[in-house]
C-alpha cells in the first residue's frame, strides 16, 4: 500500500509541475501536440521549464536529485536553461531547519553542541540530497566542517528502490533487451550505493582511503577525518578552503592554468580507476573545489565521499586493454576482448563486431572535446550492443556515470581538451607497469612475505623428501603391489581364455566347412 502511495505521489508530482508537457512537447506529431494542449487545460505552467523540472526533482527526493545532478553536467545533451537550473541541485538543495540539525548532532554525541564545539554556524554552507554541511571550530581552535544526515531519508529511499525493483522485473519480462540489460542487478548496485551514503562512517572511511591513495600525487587534496567525532549520522572533517570549480572566471582571474586543471582532472580519474581500483564516483562540480593557497595552488579539493566505485584486477585489466585498443584504433582487438570476456555470445563474428565499433568510434578521433559528445558515443555503442547481444555489466554502471561526470567537468573547464591523447600515455604506462619488468618486481614484492615464511622451512622439507619411507608405508606399498600383480594375472587368464574360446570356435567352423565339401 505504501508503494502504491509513493507511485501516486510521483504521478501527482509529474502532473503538478507539468513534466508530461515538458516530455511530450518535443514530439512533432500533430496528435501528440493535440494531446499536450488537452492535458494542459486548467493548469498554470507559467514557470520556466528548467525551474519546473528542478522543483519536481527536489520534491521527489534524493534519487531523483542525483539524477538531476548528473544531467546538469551534460550541456551537450540538454538545453542551457535546463542545465543552469539543474546545476542548483549540486549543492543548493533546500536545507532542513538548523534546529533539527542541532538536535541530530546532540543526539549523536549525547551532549550539547557547546560541549563539543567552540563555535558552530547554524546556517548550513552547503545542502545536498543526502546531507548538509555546517562550519564549526573545535575547542583547540581547528576549523572543521560538520556533515549531518538528512532526517527520515531511509523510508523514502526504500520506497523508491522498491518501485525501481518492480519496474526492473517488468522490464526484464516484457522487454526484448530485458535479460541482456540485467536491470535487477543494476538496481541492486544502485541500492548498495545509496544505502552506503546513509552511513556517514562509511563515507569517512572512503575519504581516508582516497586520501591515502592520492598521497604523493600532488594533484588533489582530501580532508582529514576527526574519527573521535564521527558517527553514522554526523561526521566531522578538516575544513577545506577553495573556490568551486564551477567559478571558472574567478579561477582565471586568480591565475589558475585552466587547461592544466582539465588535464589534471583526467589524470586523477584514470589514476583512481586503473592504479587503485577505488574511485570517487560522485564528481559533479558541487563536490570539487580548487585551492588558491600558495603551497597548494591549482590543486583539486575533493569533497563528499558517499559514493565510491571499486574494480577488480580483472575489470581493471580488461578496461585498460579496451581503452588502449580504442586509442590505437585497434577495433579488432576491442571485438576480441568482448568475446574473450564472455560479454558477447561465443559465436559472434569478430569481423562484424569490429566493423560496428569502428563505425561508432572513428568519427570522434582527432577532435577536441567540444566537438565530441561522449554521451552520444555511449548511446551509439549501446545501440550496437543491442545488435550483438552484449550483456551489461552492473559493476561498470557506476564507472560509466563517473566518466560522464568527468567529461562534463572537462568540457566546462577546457572545451579544447583532447580526452584521448590525455589518457593514452597514462594507460600505456599503467599496462607496462602491469606486464613489464616493473610489474614483475611489484608482484615479487607482494609475494615476499610468503617467501620469507617458506625459506626457513625448505631445508626441513628437503630432508623429509630424501628420507626412506617408514616401515608401515613400505608394507602398505608392497601389499598394493602384490594385489596389483594378482589382478594382472587374473586379467591375463581371462584374456587368454577368451582368445582360446574364439580360436576354438573358428577352428570348429573351419572343419565343418571342409566337411560339407
Amino acid at each position: 500500500m505504501r508503494h502504491l502511495a509513493r507511485l501516486l505521489f510521483i504521478v501527482f508530482t509529474v502532473y503538478r509541475y507539468g513534466l508530461d508537457e515538458l516530455a511530450l512537447s518535443n514530439f512533432r506529431q500533430r496528435w501528440v501536440r493535440s494531446l499536450v494542449r488537452l492535458g494542459t487545460l486548467g493548469r498554470r505552467l507559467d514557470a520556466p521549464r528548467g525551474e519546473r523540472l528542478r522543483l519536481a526533482l527536489e520534491r521527489l527526493g534524493p534519487i531523483f536529485v542525483k539524477f538531476g545532478q548528473v544531467l546538469s553536467t551534460r550541456r551537450d545533451l540538454i538545453p542551457p536553461d535546463i542545465a543552469d537550473e539543474l546545476a542548483q541541485l549540486q549543492d543548493n538543495v533546500p536545507p532542513f531547519p538548523a534546529a533539527l540539525a542541532r538536535q541530530m548532532i546532540e543526539k549523536a554525541y549525547g551532549r550539547s553542541i557547546e560541549d563539543v564545539f567552540a563555535t558552530f554556524e547554524a546556517e548550513p554552507v552547503a545542502s545536498a540530497s543526502i546531507a548538509q554541511v555546517h562550519f564549526a571550530t573545535l575547542k583547540d581552535g581547528r576549523e572543521v566542517a560538520v556533515k549531518v544526515l538528512r532526517p527520515n531519508m531511509l523510508p523514502v529511499i526504500d520506497d523508491d528502490l522498491s518501485l525501481m525493483r518492480t519496474m526492473a522485473v517488468w522490464v526484464e519480462r516484457l522487454s526484448a533487451d530485458g535479460k541482456r540489460l540485467r536491470p535487477r542487478e543494476v538496481v541492486a548496485e544502485f541500492d548498495n550505493y545509496l544505502h552506503d551514503e546513509l552511513d556517514l562512517v562509511r563515507e569517512a572511511a572512503n575519504a581516508a582511503q582516497l586520501r591515502r591513495n592520492m598521497d604523493g600525487l600532488n594533484l588533489v587534496m582530501l580532508p582529514e577525518m576527526h574519527w573521535e567525532l564521527c558517527t553514522q549520522t554526523v561526521i566531522v572533517m578538516e575544513r577545506m578552503h577553495g573556490v568551486p570549480i564551477s567559478q571558472t572566471q574567478r579561477l582565471r582571474d586568480a591565475g589558475v592554468d585552466i587547461p592544466k586543471l582539465a588535464r589534471d582532472g583526467v589524470t586523477i580519474f584514470f589514476t583512481q580507476v586503473f592504479r587503485d581500483g577505488f574511485f570517487h564516483a560522485d564528481m559533479h562540480p558541487g563536490n570539487i573545489q580548487v585551492s588558491l593557497a600558495p603551497a597548494t595552488f591549482g590543486q583539486y579539493i575533493a569533497l563528499d565521499f558517499g559514493i565510491v566505485g571499486t574494480l577488480t584486477e580483472f575489470d581493471k585489466e580488461y578496461l585498460a586493454q579496451n581503452f588502449i585498443a580504442f586509442f590505437r584504433r585497434d577495433y579488432k582487438r576491442v571485438a576480441e576482448l568482448h568475446v574473450e570476456s564472455g560479454w558477447v555470445p561465443p559465436n559472434t563474428r569478430v569481423d562484424e563486431l569490429e566493423g560496428a565499433i569502428r563505425a561508432v568510434c572513428e568519427p570522434h578521433f582527432d577532435r577536441p572535446l567540444k566537438d565530441i559528445s561522449l554521451g552520444q558515443v555511449l548511446l551509439r555503442l549501446f545501440q550496437t550492443s543491442r545488435r550483438f547481444n552484449v550483456e551489461i555489466q552492473p559493476q561498470l554502471v557506476l564507472l560509466q556515470k563517473t566518466l560522464l561526470n568527468v567529461e562534463g567537468l572537462g568540457r566546462q573547464l577546457d572545451p579544447e581538451l583532447d580526452l584521448w591523447n590525455t589518457a593514452k600515455p597514462f594507460l600505456e604506462r599503467w599496462m607496462n607497469d602491469q606486464i613489464g619488468w616493473r610489474g614483475l618486481i611489484s608482484r615479487l614484492k607482494n609475494e615476499a612475505p610468503r617467501f620469507v615464511q617458506l625459506l626457513p622451512e625448505l631445508p626441513r622439507l628437503l630432508h623429509q623428501s630424501l628420507q626412506p619411507k617408514p616401515v608401515a608405508e613400505q608394507r602398505t606399498l608392497e601389499a598394493l603391489l602384490a594385489e596389483q600383480r594378482r589382478t594382472n594375472r587374473l586379467l591375463q587368464a581371462i584374456v587368454y581364455a577368451g582368445l582360446g574360446f574364439l580360436i576354438g570356435v573358428l577352428v570348429v567352423q573351419w572343419f565343418m566347412h571342409v566337411g560339407y565339401r
